[in-house]
């Protein structure tokens, strides 16, 4: 079992503490994943972290497909390979319709369509086999459609890349976890529950692994899924610091029947819940919509409460089919009470 970093949104706070870093490779954490939603970006704290590491890996968790062209993905891919010497793992996501075309400005277009071309753009890049072309139906490489001057011709990357990079995609949905076993090498999932997960993804994965044609795929395949750990002896008081992140992305993360953290938590079995909490949030009551959150889905997605109680559930992660634990904490303790659980 692997033991990563999720710091998410905090990327900068972290890159500014070098000590933490240094902690977190003494006790042998693998890698430190960075995300972004419309605030700091995910690559540029990742070269600060690299640069003040020698052997911890760091990740994009996630780069948001619609923001940058798959030339761009893969240029910022090698070049943060390059200057930590191999340590990077390349993390995306697609987001969701309102930051894709409320921030960004573009259409959300097709999801399963658009990461499975833009995966396969990425990786030709890297391959530097040939200058690259792409036909698709969300990429055209060299672009000849409206506006085109007709001047655009094939390139390949300048320099040298690392071909196996490996690329993990963030999924939810039954269609998108299929395709990212099909074509990733591993997979950021989120809200994980090690007692619904894997049933819920069962088929997923395994029609994806299957569609892949790589045998023993499944073995290699790297599930990572974030938890938040918070080492407390007050357990509602851990849970109260839970309460506000679910309700802000089963409630308010996508609008009303296009919210995939919704619908995870109704294929969880908590339909009830799940309605009454977007309900609660899309109507401005974001505490009583907090208040919602079921205790049973919090332990569930969350190690949280005495040591002693995060040591008898860690088990239940460690035999749920996953390959690694990210964890997500503000407190230091937490990463050390982990390390010496895990590894």
């Amino acid at each position: 079992m692997n033991l990563d970093i999720n710091v998410g949104y905090f990327a900068l706070m972290v890159a500014r503490q070098p000590e933490m870093l240094h902690q977190a490779e003494a006790m042998g954490y693998r890698c430190v994943w960075t995300a972004e939603a419309y605030g700091s970006d995910a690559a540029t704290p990742l070269a600060a972290i690299g640069a003040q590491t020698t052997t911890l890996e760091i990740g994009s968790a996630i780069f948001q497909m619609p923001a940058r062209t798959p030339a761009m993905t893969a240029m910022t891919a090698a070049t943060l390979d390059d200057l930590t010497g191999g340590r990077f793992r390349l993390g995306l996501g697609l987001s969701g319709p309102q930051v894709v075309e409320g921030w960004h400005g573009v259409p959300y277009g097709k999801p399963l369509a658009r990461t499975r071309e833009y995966v396969e753009i990425v990786r030709k890049i890297l391959a530097r086999e040939a200058p690259v072309t792409h036909d698709g139906v969300e990429y055209q490489i060299p672009y000849g459609g409206e506006g085109a001057t007709g001047l655009g011709k094939p390139l390949k990357l300048i320099g040298s890349a690392h071909p196996n990079i490996p690329i993990y995609l963030a999924a939810i949905g039954p269609k998108n976890v299929a395709l990212t076993a099909e074509i990733a090498d591993g997979w950021l999932p989120i809200f994980w529950s090690p007692e619904r997960a894997p049933d819920a993804y069962r088929d997923s994965l395994e029609s994806g692994f299957a569609a892949s044609g790589e045998a023993g795929k499944a073995d290699r395949f790297d599930i990572v899924p974030t938890v938040t750990v918070i080492v407390s002896d007050d357990l509602e008081a851990a849970r109260a610091q839970i309460r506000p992140q679910l309700a802000l992305y089963i409630g308010g993360m996508g609008a009303r029947g296009r919210n995939f953290y919704n619908d995870l938590t109704v294929r969880y079995g908590f339909e009830e819940a799940a309605e009454q909490v977007q309900d609660l949030y899309l109507g401005g009551e974001k505490e009583a919509a907090a208040a919602a959150i079921p205790d049973d889905l919090i332990d569930e997605v969350a190690l949280i409460g005495p040591q002693g109680r995060i040591a008898e559930r860690v088990e239940r992660w460690k035999g749920s089919g996953i390959s690694t634990i990210a964890v997500a904490a503000m407190d230091p303790r937490a990463y050390q009470v982990m390390a010496e659980l895990v590894l």
